[in-house]
């Protein structure tokens, strides 16, 4: 299986983890050789509810019972569609009330870019530096990475660059400004968090100049930062909010939402002016609302302060020289990346699933399901902590 999966599945790099997946349950993942993985990524970000949650399972199978695709997106009434995003409507502040269902985020950025061109007639979008927002050429064009997109140039135009978290920056968005766009925490630059009202001071400077705010909640979003949408830390609300990964509990999706006027414009002049074949497929919003449910039904939210608290009182180390993010999206960040890919590589090897961060190579991810229990955050961060006091021990000894 291993040398078929080289030779006949596209790899993203040359050395990828190579765990052989048989089976995945709550907050395990179970390997062929017969390992069984305590899993602190959640599929990067996507399964919050951890793995094959039953009530989303018994959601997509009693939608199997009935039809799965039957037309592209917004020609027919699919029930799973329509209750999923009148629920997440109702979850959202004004003027949050309308949503259009796509396949995954980064398809979901670019819809969000075609509607911010669309209802300002400009074309400037301005994105933060270390940003990231999914692969799509579009979403690409946002990344100012050099090494990533000179490969792939040229890009989409008209994209301008703001350090994240600097006000300094604001006299760059101007009546030319179609829509900024960041994320609401940022994530591959080592989940840096907005400052001093960052994002409520934007949004003034998006209205002063006619300007859209996009936020990205791909991955705060369905939870993960202690309440169901991490803009809800920052007394902001976005013009179009941008959601995926999680949404579904490990289907593909995407989302973006925005006001019934704003979104009213991608179906007329020209119509069609966004489209897509399996966006709003019935099997996966069943998904979606089944997640939704669970997230609103029970303390899985609420208890992510405590988990968060317990995470930051298990991870102290000397190694470690600050733990970043919120709720349940966290990094600890080391002295060097040496330490960080050591970490990674020897955790998978003692049956813990952790990841590295697309930009801050002394970072290591922790996203784990929210359903996670205490006992598995002991156990999970009792394997890094040994682990580290290992490392330290044979540096010492060199």
């Amino acid at each position: 299986m291993k040398s078929d999966f080289l030779d006949f599945q596209a790899q993203t790099t040359p050395h990828p983890l190579g765990v052989e997946v048989v089976s995945a349950e709550g907050s395990y993942i179970y390997a062929k050789d017969g390992t069984q993985y305590l899993d602190f990524v959640a599929g990067v970000s996507a399964c919050g509810l951890g793995h094959r949650h039953p009530k989303v399972i018994e959601a997509i199978k009693n939608q199997l019972d009935q039809y799965m695709h039957v037309m592209v997106y917004g020609e027919y009434i699919q029930s799973p569609a329509v209750e999923f995003t009148k629920l997440l409507a109702e979850q959202l502040p004004e003027p949050l009330s309308q949503t259009y269902l796509v396949n995954s985020g980064t398809e979901a950025i670019d819809g969000a870019m075609k509607l911010a061109r669309r209802a300002t007639g400009r074309s400037q979008i301005i994105a933060a530096k270390k940003c990231y927002h999914g692969n799509s050429y579009g979403a690409l064009s946002l990344m100012d990475y050099e090494e990533r997109v000179a490969p792939f140039r040229p890009l989409v135009g008209d994209i301008t660059h703001l350090q994240f978290n600097t006000e300094t920056c604001f006299d760059i968005i101007t009546e030319q400004t179609a829509a900024v766009i960041l994320e609401t925490i940022q994530g591959g630059a080592g989940f840096i968090l907005p400052q001093n009202d960052y994002l409520k001071k934007v949004k003034q400077r998006c209205e002063e100049v006619g300007a859209l705010l996009i936020l990205d909640e791909i991955q705060p979003g369905f939870g993960r930062t202690g309440k169901l949408f991490g803009f809800q830390h920052f007394d902001v609300v976005p013009d179009i909010l941008v959601l995926g990964k999680a949404m579904a509990s490990g289907l593909p999706v995407g989302a973006f939402t925005a006001s019934k006027a704003l979104m009213g414009l991608l179906s007329d002049s020209p119509k069609l002016g966004h489209i897509t074949t399996f966006g709003g497929n019935p099997v996966i919003a069943s998904a979606c609302k089944a997640t939704l449910e669970v997230l609103l039904s029970t303390t899985i939210i609420q208890d992510v302060d405590h988990k968060e608290k317990l995470f930051r009182e298990l991870l102290q180390h000397d190694l470690i020289e600050e733990v970043r993010g919120k709720g349940l999206m966290l990094a600890p960040l080391f002295k060097s990346d040496e330490i960080a890919n050591y970490l990674v590589l020897e955790a998978k090897n003692r049956g813990l699933i952790l990841f590295w961060l697309l930009y801050e190579t002394k970072a290591v991810r922790i996203s784990p399901p929210l359903t996670i229990s205490e006992e598995e955050i002991t156990k999970g961060c009792g394997i890094i902590i040994d682990i580290l006091n290992e490392y330290s021990k044979h540096k010492k000894a060199e």
